[in-house]
């Protein structure tokens, strides 16, 4: 049986009073539409269909090829909105699931309880229903003596007794195809609003004598629809311990979940400690054992086992195992810190690579070098990597040691076992086991290294 979903993507959103359309306001990292497209892949085996208005080819540019598009213009409507969708669908498919794409909080296994429920419904349509105090302005669901449900009332024509119930419309619905294409031309357009309500189909289908089923849904955060700034906070809340609360059900530990920002990309390995006010964002994979925190941004990058990073920040960097960094230490995009690498307080690297067991120096900067293994970077060291037009690679090799204060100046190489003393500028190649001091640097003995 083939399943194709809708997602109604139209609308203006006027109310979040911004240049960006509604569905693409970030929730948890991710904009609310890509939400609503992770919610229908298990529940469906058709790509989805989504219905753009407002914002049109912005949304459109973002899916690019994860879903159809069909362009709702003007806006009549929710039934008018699903209309559109028949030229693509009408023959094509056997059941139309329909939601909503600025609700991100709604589950796949909703959904999927609801196409299960159709499947084995004998009428066109079943619906997402929930019984709440709060009608959020949601229609009311009214049921005929046998519990069947008879029809859906939206809120502005409600009768006072018709807003006291406290089953509500969610606003997802699953169809029969070949029903719902030759039923969306019967709604009538609504007097007040000049507009076709999907709605109205249920009643068109109990005045045929069909059944419409209902699944009461039991969390009602899922139901929480973005309409306003406020909106987008609270959901944001509840994404943000969803996902904390999956983390921690994984073996994560977090010391308070409440100050622990996780966007919904991130992937994170057991045994692994989050500290408090810690942000980490886009596509992170952290591994096992780790301490991360407090106070830590990590964004875009890759963290092996049994790290501890501690108030510092991470972007596009790479950690392999056993590094020891902060507090306030900086990678910027395309550091690599490898084994065993302990990084100090107010240090930063970029696009360098630091090999297994270098220890970098508090005050230190380190851009468009590769470090040897078990070289020491004393505090204050510098890459002068960049001379206004270009930047230069530095080269160190292994066994190195930089003294306090040293200005290396691009393009560099120094040799295994080399010293340069306290406060050197060098500005020439330093060949293997030799040391250099002074400004400019110059060589004043050849070293014999120990074996290891």
């Amino acid at each position: 049986m083939k399943v194709t979903a809708i997602l109604l993507a139209a609308g203006q959103g006027t109310r979040m009073k911004s240049n960006l359309p509604k569905v693409l306001h970030l929730v948890a990292g991710k904009p609310m539409i890509w939400h609503a497209l992770e919610a229908i892949k298990g529940s469906t085996t058709e790509k989805p269909v989504v219905v753009v208005g407002h914002g049109a080819d912005e949304v459109k540019k973002y899916m690019s090829d994860s879903a159809q598009t069909v362009l709702q213009e003007p806006q009549l409507g929710t039934g008018h909105a699903v209309m559109q969708a028949e030229s693509l669908l009408k023959g094509n498919t056997d059941l139309v699931v329909v939601c909503y794409a600025d609700m991100p909080l709604l589950r796949g296994e909703t959904l999927q309880k609801l196409v299960d429920l159709q499947r084995a419904n004998k009428g066109p349509i079943s619906i997402l229903t929930v019984v709440a105090d709060d009608p959020r302005g949601f229609g009311r669901i009214l049921r005929n003596a046998d519990g069947s449900v008879q029809a859906i009332v939206e809120e502005y024509v409600a009768t006072p007794e018709q807003q006291l119930i406290k089953e509500l419309n969610v606003g997802g619905y699953c169809f029969d195809a070949n029903w719902l294409w030759d039923t969306l031309k019967r709604i009538p357009k609504n007097p007040k609003k000049g507009e076709y309500y999907l709605t109205d189909a249920i009643e068109l289908a109990v005045q045929s004598g069909l059944s419409v089923q209902a699944l009461v849904m039991d969390d009602v955060q899922e139901t929480i629809g973005v309409n306003t700034r406020a909106h987008l906070a609270e959901v944001e809340s509840a994404m943000r311990a969803r996902i904390n609360q999956q983390h921690m059900l994984s073996g994560v530990t977090m010391i308070d979940p409440a100050s622990t920002y996780i966007e919904a990309s991130v992937i994170i390995g057991k045994d692994t400690v989050i500290m408090p006010n810690t942000y980490i964002h886009g596509k992170t994979e952290i591994g096992e054992g780790n301490i991360i925190g407090p106070n830590s941004i990590i964004r875009d990058s890759k963290i092996g086992n049994r790290c501890k990073i501690l108030s510092s920040v991470m972007e596009g960097a790479l950690l392999d195992d056993d590094v020891d960094m902060g507090p306030f230490a900086r990678l910027r995009k395309g550091a690599h810190l490898g084994n065993h690498v302990h990084m100090g307080n107010f240090g930063e690297v970029k696009d360098s690579y630091l090999a297994d067991g270098v220890k970098m120096g508090h005050f230190s900067y380190i851009g468009n070098a590769q470090i040897g293994e078990d070289t020491n970077i004393g505090a204050g060291t510098i890459t002068c990597n960049y001379d206004g037009e270009k930047k230069h690679p530095t080269e160190i090799g292994r066994d190195v040691f930089i003294g306090s204060d040293t200005m290396l100046v691009a393009p560099l190489k120094i040799g295994d076992g080399a010293r340069t003393g306290a406060g050197s500028v060098v500005t020439k190649n330093i060949p293997e086991d030799t040391l250099v001091v002074g400004m400019p640097a110059r060589a004043i003995k050849k070293l014999e290294r120990k074996q290891k």
